[in-house]
């Protein structure tokens, strides 16, 4: 199984970004653990700062790989592109956010992305990301 995990904007400064909110571990960090307990799976990574970067990712590998875990950052609540993109692709997208969105400011409580998407996963920390995998592995083509 072929797996592509997309982070958005300012998801590169995890480890030292607001650790109240995102915890102290960096991506890269968590990224080792996961790849290590799922073995069997072949996980890519890409993070990005530009929302057109990301709609050229998910256009790229949106029919290759299996499915796609998406953490959009702010993008989720502004970008019609990446919800346009979602729908335009074959393979499903996990909308992955570390924190509970619903817990936090109001505008973060409208994702335009969730829509297009197979799932969203809120919440849980890093463990998001997990169990979006598991999500995708029970959706497997």
């Amino acid at each position: 199984m072929r797996i592509q995990i997309i982070n958005g904007p300012n998801l590169n400064l995890l480890g030292r970004r607001e650790p109240s909110v995102y915890g102290s571990e960096s991506f890269e960090d968590y990224l080792a653990v996961l790849q290590s307990a799922y073995p069997d799976v072949e996980m890519a990574y890409y993070q990005s700062n530009v929302e057109g970067e990301l709609v050229n990712k998910l256009q790229e590998v949106g029919f290759s790989c299996d499915g796609i875990i998406l953490n959009a950052g702010a993008y989720t609540h502004t970008s019609v592109a990446l919800h346009d993109c979602i729908r335009a692709i074959d393979v499903p997208v996990v909308e992955v956010h570390i924190s509970n969105i619903y817990a936090r400011e109001d505008f973060r409580h409208t994702s335009l992305i969730s829509a297009a998407c197979a799932g969203v996963v809120c919440g849980f920390g890093m463990d998001s990301y997990r169990l979006a995998l598991e999500a995708l592995k029970g959706m497997k083509r």
